[in-house]
């Protein structure tokens, strides 16, 4: 299951998202992730989390997001967690894109057993119904 921190530009998903990270961290027997649109998050984490940039990698839109994700999962088999923040300045606002790339995310999740966090500025509304079907919300 995907979990989803959803809100609109300052209802505090970043604060609750580094929470997260910072818990799972302290929880993981293996390695935990944080991708952001940009460098914001760096003092905020703890240092053994792998901390990723996607503006370093020219990451846009969800089909580039989601095989970046698997990417980084190929590359280390010990992530247990990933947590992503700004999602759709990363994917995009097209909702119903968003609402496959969950979907595909929540597949290989399925398939791998890793957890993973997004956050989302936008209300549940917004959101297509089916998303609810394999995400929640934190």
């Amino acid at each position: 299951m995907i979990n989803l921190i959803l809100g609109h530009k300052g209802s505090g998903k970043t604060k609750k998202l580094i929470s997260l990270v910072n818990e799972a961290m302290e929880k993981s027997d293996g390695c935990v992730v944080c991708i952001e649109k940009e460098p914001l998050l760096t003092y905020n984490v703890n240092y053994r989390v792998r901390l990723i940039d996607t503006d370093n990698y020219g990451i846009e839109g969800c089909d580039q997001m989601l095989g970046f994700l698997c990417g980084v999962c190929a590359g280390n088999h010990d992530i247990t967690d990933i947590l992503i923040d700004a999602t759709l300045k990363i994917c995009g606002r097209d909702f119903a894109q968003i609402g496959a790339f969950l979907a595909a995310v929540d597949k290989y999740c399925a398939q791998s057993g890793k957890n993973v966090t997004f956050t989302i500025s936008a209300d549940k509304e917004e959101l297509p119904a089916e998303v609810f079907d394999f995400c929640q919300i934190i």
